[in-house]
């Protein structure tokens, strides 16, 4: 249980909560940030379809909208990236989330040549990577897209990572995980469904199975099959709650062997 303590202490992860509340606190503090930093004017969110994303972006719209309204200043905006790798297979679903927030501008940038040409160059060098650090490549062209547009855009790049994956370090280093803020990295993934239902969004959109879909040979595929255990485990144990001593030792070894993914470490 110490560890436990220790790790939804370092997350912030509360027991029970208010959807109202955490979505009025988020934008608040999202405002603030915009307003002391004047030079920035746009947020932006790579848009996947899943139930993280459409729900950072939704926040990041009505964050906008109100600053609009409250500083009478129509620079601010919200741009919402489709970054498919080829024909993304749940492209529906992402149109269908764009439609729910409803935002300001939308860019679609296809990532699969610049992918494929890093891996041709690998080639060349010698090194043949695999399906699964090829899958860790798009999600780094992905971040260096995002950022791109951000610095052309006087934005800031707004992550779409929940807690129950930064706890498991189920995000790829330097590439979902390199952002400016983050939302939602206090919300485990059932809190973040109560987020949704309150700003009344379409339930398939979050109920849908949660996928990184970032691999060729296995697209698709569930994100708890990669994990070795059900989110809704995950989210208990980040609530305190007592869980099995097979899944709690599951979830604690994926925090410890991942820290490496959280923490720089300075040496000298």
């Amino acid at each position: 249980m110490i560890l436990q303590k220790k790790i939804i202490r370092l997350l912030n992860v509360k027991s029970k909560i208010i959807p109202k509340i955490e979505i009025e606190n988020r934008i608040i503090h999202l405002k603030k940030y915009l307003l002391q930093n004047i030079h920035l004017k746009s947020l932006i969110v790579a848009i996947s379809g899943g139930q993280d994303s459409t729900l950072t972006g939704k926040l990041c719209q009505i964050t906008i909208e109100q600053l609009r309204q409250e500083k009478k200043d129509q620079s601010y905006q919200f741009i919402a990236l489709r970054l498919p790798y080829g024909i993304q297979k749940d492209e529906e679903d992402c149109k269908k989330a764009i439609n729910f927030i409803n935002p300001d501008k939308i860019f679609t940038i296809n990532i699969k040549n610049s992918v494929l040409s890093s891996e041709l160059s690998l080639n060349m060098a010698g090194i043949k990577i695999s399906d699964h650090v090829k899958g860790n490549e798009k999600a780094r062209e992905r971040m260096k897209v995002q950022y791109s547009i951000a610095a052309m855009k006087h934005g800031i790049v707004v992550g779409t990572g929940n807690a129950a994956e930064i706890i498991t370090g189920f995000f790829t280093k330097h590439g979902d995980h390199g952002i400016d803020v983050n939302l939602i990295s206090q919300l485990n993934k059932r809190q973040g469904q109560l987020l949704l239902r309150e700003l009344n969004c379409p339930k398939y959109l979050y109920l849908k199975t949660p996928t990184a879909d970032l691999e060729d040979e296995n697209p698709q595929k569930p994100d708890e099959f990669d994990l070795g255990i059900q989110y809704s485990t995950i989210d208990s144990y980040l609530e305190g709650k007592e869980i099995n001593k097979s899944d709690k030792k599951i979830i604690e070894k994926l925090y410890l062997s991942t820290q490496h993914k959280r923490n720089i470490i300075n040496i000298g």
